[in-house]
């Protein structure tokens, strides 16, 4: 979480509540007009780099980064027009195995993919293409609802109205292993101890490496470093709007895969890349601002917290067993989320607590005013970020409408408090998902049922499989 950057006030959004009908607004002639104005300059600085193709992509229901590719010099039809991607897409499952949901699935209907102009960067870690995140669009031109980046941006917007604006940011881990191993267990490039240097000395070039690639995509890193499993690391870059945050988790595991592959290597984002071993989070860190003032500090509630900093975070606890579904949505998620592996297995906050699913965050004296944040730690890298993104603004946005009030404090290992434990399994989950009022209203009827619909199905699909073939069927996936 970036602990020096102030966001800017909330600039005038489109109206949005959490549960408001998607926008129905076509893209008239003077956008893609303006698209296409624009895509015409930037394809002509990408060929002066050398770059042939690009990548538009997305993320789906199950948490798969889906891709389609453009050469260059079809960008700017692409800007103005898009690129056809299936609406099934929202309904396939990890294993990519298809299911359905009342409203999308089956062979009928066509999207359009529009890529993001203002995310569009040449992929440092793969010569000769860019990438930039799409945004899918009914072949009318309206909002596709079932895009989970629009929906990420609708809650954007709902806060917006409120006056609020937010800065956000994921943690990404991965395991490495030789590019050979086999389906077993992952063949690390390193022996070295959990967070000890001897892996920084015996990974120095691969490191090294995705540090300037990032650094060239225009990522600012705050950290990287060995993680606690063998073979295991952990990158952070700055704080940003949750849209762009969503699109910079996305970016960076796009990089690390790239940078791997050079140095022949594969990773795994995957909750368990090997059976009873600490897996790979995906923590979500966010802070609520108004007016250019963090409200997560200079409050007269507890550590600082302002009335609707509580209120925000409340309605985030609130919410756990329902936003678990959202942010470890995955079968092989609750092999992850265990207590006594700081994976946030509880439904609790505390200051600083690592056992907790939702750690608040000081900072420290001095920086407090810009670095104040919080962090939901039992999220992990199957969840489709921008889903994550935005169910977790739509919970907190509710208890800033409730005025909420955060439960006491765990200030101790949970499993020793008896604190209630969040959903032990994807099928409870799911169906705390699907009782939960918030989450549907703010999902909407289209993507609320595709989501549940994957989410259902994957459970059926790996309902009598044993961790290690639940580990097995999607240690490479993610």
């Amino acid at each position: 979480m970036a602990a020096t950057e102030t966001p800017p006030p909330p600039s005038p959004a489109l109206p949005g509540t959490p549960g408001a009908a998607v926008a129905t607004v076509a893209v008239g002639a003077d956008v893609r007009a303006e698209r296409a104005a624009r895509a015409r300059i930037a394809a002509a600085e990408l060929t002066a780099r050398d770059v042939a193709g690009v990548v538009v992509g997305w993320v789906d229901n199950a948490g798969i980064c889906r891709v389609k590719t453009v050469p260059v010099r079809q960008l700017e039809h692409a800007a103005a027009w898009g690129v056809g991607a299936a609406p099934c897409f929202d309904v396939f499952l990890v294993d990519d195995s298809i299911t359905d949901s009342t409203w999308i699935g089956g062979p009928v209907g066509d999207l359009r993919l529009v890529p993001d102009l203002d995310r569009l960067v040449p992929l440092a870690a793969q010569p000769g293409w860019a990438w930039a995140p799409g945004d899918r669009i009914t072949q009318d031109g309206h909002v596709h609802p079932g895009c989970s980046r629009q929906f990420a941006r609708r809650m954007c917007d709902a806060a917006a109205d409120r006056g609020f604006a937010l800065r956000a940011g994921f943690e990404v881990e991965w395991i490495a292993a030789r590019a050979g191993s086999a389906d077993g267990a992952p063949e690390v490039p390193t022996d070295g101890p959990a967070y000890g240097m001897t892996r920084v000395v015996e990974c120095s070039d691969y490191l090294r490496d995705i540090l300037q690639a990032l650094d060239a995509q225009g990522l600012t890193v705050l950290q990287l470093h060995p993680e606690y499993t063998p073979g295991q690391f952990e990158v952070s870059v700055a704080a940003e709007d949750p849209v762009g945050a969503a699109d910079s988790a996305v970016l960076v595991r796009q990089t690390v895969r790239g940078v791997s592959a050079r140095h022949g290597l594969r990773v795994s984002f995957a909750p368990v890349a090997t059976p009873g071993t600490v897996g790979n989070g995906g923590h979500l860190h966010l802070s609520l601002w108004r007016d250019g003032v963090n409200l997560m500090h200079g409050g007269d509630g507890r550590y600082g917290l302002t009335s609707v900093g509580e209120a925000f975070l409340a309605g985030i606890v609130a919410a756990l067993p329902a936003l678990t579904a959202v942010g470890a949505p995955s079968a092989a998620s609750y092999l992850r989320l265990v207590p006594s592996h700081w994976a946030g297995a509880y439904r609790c906050w505390g200051l600083e607590n690592r056992e907790a699913a939702v750690r608040l965050i000081t900072g420290s004296t001095g920086e407090r005013e810009s670095g104040a944040n919080a962090e939901v730690k039992c999220f992990d890298a199957a969840a489709n970020p921008y889903l994550a993104m935005g169910a977790v603004i739509a919970a907190g946005l509710d208890g800033v409408e409730r005025g909420s009030v955060l439960p006491l404090e765990t200030t101790a290992n949970p499993a020793e408090t008896g604190a209630e434990r969040l959903p032990a399994s994807l099928p409870e989950a799911v169906a705390e998902f699907d009782r939960s009022a918030v989450l549907s209203a703010a999902f909407g009827p289209e993507l609320h049922a595709a989501f549940a619909a994957v989410r259902r199905a994957e459970a059926a699909l790996f309902a009598t499989s044993t961790p290690e073939e639940i580990v097995a069927a999607t240690r490479w996936r993610y």
